[in-house]
């Protein structure tokens, strides 16, 4: 039986524990979720049948504020994967210094194979089954794998249905007209842009002269890939779950975008076409363009895309974790040795949450910020803690993930040992 997702996230904490001083009440704690629930959602689909879905919703740690983390739709939804990204949600809100706790959602299910009347009852079903276990002073939901500000609109209205009051804090990556927040849709992808803009320039690496590999050309990989182009890197392959397609010129990023656009049709929830069915360019398999010899390589689909399996094929010197979890720990190994530097999700990919965090506090004031401002303070932000990780791993010499969670753990671990530890019921003495 193979490792559960859970369990191989969960060794990245044990090897960063060797670095911090934090009690060992703390680190005890962090290896257990806070809560887990499992819901069953029953739906009315269009032809009068009745179908049941599977939903979860895990709240990991609220040591340092409310759970936050979104809810995905998709096949592979499992009680084990919701509890790993609620996991590294934990981690990724410390290390960016937010005042949350890490939590994610999920429902068991195909969204491609529902209509947009069968996809709201479902997502208003999911709040009815968990409106007990949330709230914007509890756990704030947000976008994720094939959710949007649609689905999170409904979410958010049949909460405050629920609670008879307009509660716009439940729920973050909104619509605009509903209390969303400027520049929360491409969010991660920007935050990803700063972090990349900010590692790369320290390998001399110029963006005419640097090939970037993109897996994954949906919400967070297409966005991304249109300001690598823009800031001059050569984009040279996208991929979407059914094959990718590769130029070693450099693609023209927003005539790919403009394709899926018009074949998906502007009203559509998901986007229904692949990269792949765009003639002009080389098409490839998505593990032919993972195995791409590139400089950069960027993950942006999935978690378990690197592996032990395929990690000696990779020949990209850089690898920036836009996923969650797209590289097991087996592979951290492999890369290692390779030399080929990581720079993991729980930094790379928290421009998301911390757009997200921006609107809820926008929300909680009623005074909305713009773009501009969105962008600049997210800058900031992702910089900032970049750089802070960059300053740990040459201390400890570490990897940039390790150091990380070192960075992550030393902010949990004051907050956890605030409320109390050992050694402080131990001395007999109050002060």
């Amino acid at each position: 039986m193979s490792e559960s997702l859970f369990a191989d996230a969960s060794k990245r904490l044990e090897q960063a524990l060797k670095y911090v001083a934090i009690s060992e009440d703390a680190s005890t704690r962090l290896k257990y979720p806070k809560a887990s629930l499992s819901v069953s959602i029953p739906v009315r689909m269009d032809d009068g049948s009745l179908r049941i879905f599977q939903g979860y919703r895990v709240r990991y740690d609220d040591t340092r504020g409310p759970g936050k983390g979104g809810v995905r739709y998709h096949p592979s939804v499992s009680l084990d994967e919701v509890q790993s990204l609620a996991f590294w949600m934990t981690f990724k809100c410390a290390l960016l210094n937010l005042p949350f706790g890490g939590a994610k959602g999920g429902i068991t299910l195909n969204p491609k194979e529902l209509s947009k009347q069968e996809l709201e009852r479902l997502s208003r079903g999911y709040i009815e089954a968990i409106a007990d276990f949330i709230g914007p002073d509890v756990d704030i939901l947000a976008p994720d794998v094939y959710t949007n500000e649609m689905v999170m609109g409904w979410m958010m209205d049949q909460y405050s249905i629920i609670r008879r009051q307009i509660s716009p804090g439940v729920v973050t990556g909104k619509p605009l007209t509903m209390g969303g927040s400027q520049g929360r849709d491409a969010a991660t992808a920007t935050g990803a842009f700063y972090v990349m803009n900010a590692i790369l320039p320290k390998f001399e690496l110029l963006p005419a002269k640097t090939t970037i590999a993109i897996q994954g050309f949906g919400k967070v990989g297409a966005p991304l890939a249109q300001l690598l182009c823009q800031a001059g890197y050569k984009v040279v392959a996208v991929s979407d779950s059914q094959g990718g397609i590769y130029s070693a010129k450099g693609l023209a990023i927003p005539s790919i975008q403009q394709y899926k656009s018009d074949r998906s049709g502007i009203k559509a929830i998901y986007c229904k076409d692949s990269v792949c069915n765009i003639v002009e360019h080389d098409i490839i398999s998505n593990a032919e363009l993972l195995a791409l010899d590139v400089d950069v390589l960027v993950p942006a689909a999935l978690e378990n895309q690197i592996t032990g399996a395929n990690a000696a094929e990779i020949k990209a010197k850089y690898i920036f974790e836009v996923a969650n979890g797209p590289i097991t720990s087996a592979a951290d190994q492999i890369l290692a040795e390779k030399e080929i530097m990581v720079f993991p999700d729980i930094l790379v990919n928290a421009g998301g949450v911390t757009v997200s965090y921006f609107e809820w506090v926008q929300n909680r004031s009623g005074l909305y910020w713009t773009l501009q401002e969105v962008n600049e303070r997210l800058k900031e932000k992702m910089v900032a803690e970049t750089e802070t990780t960059w300053s740990i791993a040459e201390k400890f010499s570490v990897s940039m993930r390790t150091a990380a969670y070192i960075h992550g753990l030393n902010r949990l671990g004051e907050a956890l040992d605030a409320k109390g530890t050992r050694d402080y019921y131990n001395n007999k003495s109050f002060v």
